[in-house]
């Protein structure tokens, strides 16, 4: 006996999208037409076989392996990191302002005490 498919149009169908009303599960006879574990469903309404894929596989049979795709940073934890730096480069800012004024202070007091060791200084007579 010649295996037969509905049709040769063939989607990839997520779990989560499969209604129950829509989607069947494949006769034995198709059971095998998804490849790498994928489950094949009968979508009666478009009298056509589709295959739910492992995370791994991808495809219209499941045939293509699929590398871990790695979910890009949400908006919430970018916004997060772009003002934890933004405070780091105002402290370090701060930080140098400090250290600026300090050592002006520190500048200005060792020339007040220059000029009054200065102004107190007895000079001899000759």
């Amino acid at each position: 006996m010649k295996k037969k498919h509905l049709s040769s149009s063939v989607i990839t169908i997520l779990p989560s999208f499969i209604p129950v009303d829509h989607g069947n599960p494949c006769s034995a006879e198709d059971a095998t037409y998804c490849m790498n574990g994928g489950t094949c469903y009968k979508i009666s309404s478009m009298d056509t076989l589709s295959c739910v894929c492992n995370p791994n596989y991808k495809g219209s049979r499941c045939e293509q392996f699929q590398l871990g795709v790695t979910q890009p940073i949400s908006d919430e934890a970018g916004l997060i990191a772009a003002v934890i730096v933004i405070t780091l480069l105002i402290l370090i800012v701060l930080g140098f302002i400090v250290y600026y004024i300090r050592k002006m202070q520190k500048a200005k007091e060792q020339r007040q005490q220059n000029h009054n060791q200065e102004y107190w200084k007895v000079q001899s007579r000759a």
